[in-house]
């Protein structure tokens, strides 16, 4: 309740009630109003910048319990990528070499996912550079992952095929040569016997009587059986699959005909002197890939390791081709 106020009354020398006009009490309610409603703004000012609410406690609590995780989360991402990383190389430098598979283009693995706006919904935050890293940091693992999902399934499919591959392989060698001798001539640049000039020698050169089995050096089909009295003169080749192919010339005989599938060891041919050639010899070559390699390296099943050097060593002397 509002005190009565008085005032001295100097004419009739008495104290006198203080009585508002209307207009001062209105002028006070107003005044009383503005400073209470003044009073009250910089209360809340102060409580909301400078204190927090307990539900904005809790919500900091949580993001910095966010931050935490992503940071976290990046630490576990930059350890899966270099897990990833181990794994792309051992792909691409071993099981993909042991089965003769090209490794796979490193654009293709670091291949981008997305465009420039991918990202574009989580900029404008105050953490949009932690949110980015890890979002680009998880599309980049997943776009190598898939990649390399894929590599291990045609890893898979060769491994499956690695028996067959094996065997299709040449490895043997296709004359019963027991006496290294017999080899007449080698893979590389020899004096060509017509010509008597040097001339790269594509194969290696038995010689054998006319009429000595000639044995696919392979599991493959016969592709090829020609009859010539020029260059190879009668030859026989045969496709190994796996990018291998091999070639039998100068024979006399045909044990095989065209389109038939053959295995390693099989008689195909007897030795002869047809074609280019000045005594009775087989002709041997490997192509890989329509590149003639060197046959030396694929007698590796019917030899020792002795007998490997051995043959190795006598390579390196000149010798002059046949045919």
């Amino acid at each position: 309740m509002a005190k009565t106020r008085y005032f001295f009354n100097e004419k009739t020398l008495s104290y006198e009630e203080i009585k508002l006009t209307r207009g001062q009490k209105v002028f006070r309610f107003f005044l009383f109003l503005f400073s209470a409603i003044a009073l009250t703004a910089v209360f809340v000012f102060i409580l909301f910048n400078f204190f927090d609410s307990p539900k904005e406690l809790m919500l900091k609590r949580e993001i910095a319990e966010y931050k935490l995780q992503y940071r976290m989360m990046n630490d576990k991402l930059d350890k899966l990528q270099k897990l990833m990383d181990e794994l792309e190389y051992r792909d691409d430098n071993i099981y993909r070499v042991i089965f003769e598979a090209e490794p796979i283009p490193k654009s293709v693995r670091e291949a981008g996912i997305g465009g420039v706006d991918r990202y574009a919904n989580l900029e404008g935050y105050d953490e949009s550079k932690l949110l980015i890293e890890t979002a680009k940091k998880l599309d980049k693992l997943t776009s190598e992952i898939y990649v390399q999902s894929k590599s291990f399934d045609e890893v898979f499919a060769m491994a499956r095929n690695k028996e067959k591959m094996l065997a299709s392989i040449p490895a043997i060698q296709p004359v019963r040569n027991i006496d290294m001798r017999r080899i007449s001539s080698y893979f590389g640049y020899r004096i060509d016997p017509f010509y008597k000039v040097k001339k790269f020698h594509e194969g290696i050169d038995f010689s054998a009587p006319i009429g000595t089995p000639v044995h696919v050096t392979g599991d493959g089909v016969v592709i090829k059986v020609i009859r010539s009295n020029r260059g190879y003169g009668n030859e026989i080749i045969v496709d190994h699959g796996f990018g291998y192919m091999t070639r039998y010339a100068h024979l006399s005989a045909f044990k095989v005909k065209k389109g038939e599938h053959v295995k390693r060891g099989q008689v195909i041919g007897l030795v002869g002197n047809t074609g280019k050639s000045t005594a009775p010899h087989l002709h041997y070559e490997v192509i890989k890939n329509h590149h003639p390699i060197n046959p030396i390296n694929f007698f590796f099943n019917d030899l020792t390791p002795a007998e490997y050097s051995k043959m190795v060593a006598l390579s390196k002397y000149p010798t002059q081709s046949m045919d």
